[in-house]
């Protein structure tokens, strides 16, 4: 069963994966899916390194509080237009924190992946104090706005993934799922449906479904941030990202390194946007790595 923390009226939905009695570690997923793709065998590295590991949803995902619908369009558009959104940046930082509360942990590292890495990054610049360390991954810098963005974005596999459709059934699911992944992996890397099968099957349980909410992940996208730039994080600060990510461009992590105070880069040779096994080991090391590291206080 899935434990709940509560922010102005939103519930944010989160699970305990694990290790307690370890340092606290917060797992923030990316845009359109749910906790239930953060990879078993990922959080199996990470408890073995002595990380507690909690992951939640995303107020708009999973089994959190959707919000009202609004007008439609696909997520990019939401990006860039300028009508009031459904609510801000600040308040999906906020959910994170809510959720640190709930669970009586005054500080945390944090884990973002590709959206989760930008709402990573203003969690660390909006609550310094709640923050041990940042690692942020396959994610866009935070101080870009708006069409800002698409210097970042390839946008042939964006069109490729707007256009998928897959019947809203259980094989449908798996499909559209295993599908998404085909376009996130490095190019010439496979991927088959074992690589998701444990994703679908615990959201079926769940009775959740990832990527089929357009209107979600439009008003989650177009959240707009009104907070302090990068060069204001404080936290130990780890940058991944695979150089052949087929959604994001290097020059992303690059641009996230070179404004965050004493930040390192860690460009992953072949690897692509897709959490494949061959990352879960490395990854784990480098945040026992960066946890490691002496500590400073948060401004």
């Amino acid at each position: 069963m899935p434990l709940f923390a509560s922010h102005d009226g939103i519930r944010i939905a989160f699970d305990d994966l694990g290790g307690t009695g370890g340092d606290p570690l917060l797992l923030v997923m990316g845009l359109g899916t749910t906790r239930f793709w953060w990879p078993d065998g990922l959080v199996d590295e990470l408890v073995r390194r002595s990380f507690h590991v909690v992951a939640y949803d995303h107020r708009d995902a999973g089994q959190s509080t959707h919000l009202p619908d609004r007008r439609g369009g696909s997520p990019l558009a939401a990006l860039l237009r300028r009508e009031p959104p459904a609510y801000g940046a600040e308040d999906l930082t906020d959910d994170a924190v809510a959720v640190l509360d709930a669970l009586g942990w005054e500080r945390a590292h944090l884990f973002g992946y590709s959206l989760g890495g930008l709402v990573a990054q203003r969690i660390a610049i909006r609550h310094p104090r709640r923050v041990h360390t940042l690692t942020t991954a396959s994610a866009v810098p935070s101080d870009v706005k708006g069409a800002g963005v698409l210097r970042y974005l390839r946008p042939a596999p964006l069109v490729r993934l707007a256009g998928l459709r897959h019947p809203g059934t259980p094989q449908g699911d798996l499909a559209l799922a295993l599908a998404v992944a085909r376009l996130m992996v490095a190019p010439g890397q496979h991927v088959d449906e074992d690589d998701v099968r444990g994703f679908v099957d615990k959201e079926a349980a769940h009775r959740v479904t990832s990527f089929r909410d357009r209107k979600a992940q439009s008003r989650q996208i177009g959240a707009k941030w009104h907070g302090g730039p990068l060069a204001g994080i404080t936290a130990p600060t780890l940058v991944l990202h695979g150089s052949r990510d087929p959604l994001l461009r290097t020059s992303a992590a690059r641009d996230i390194a070179a404004a965050v105070p004493g930040a390192r880069l860690r460009t992953l040779p072949g690897v692509g946007h897709f959490l494949t096994g061959d990352v879960w080991a490395t990854y784990a090391d480098e945040l026992r790595a960066l946890a490691d590291r002496p500590a400073t206080a948060p401004a």
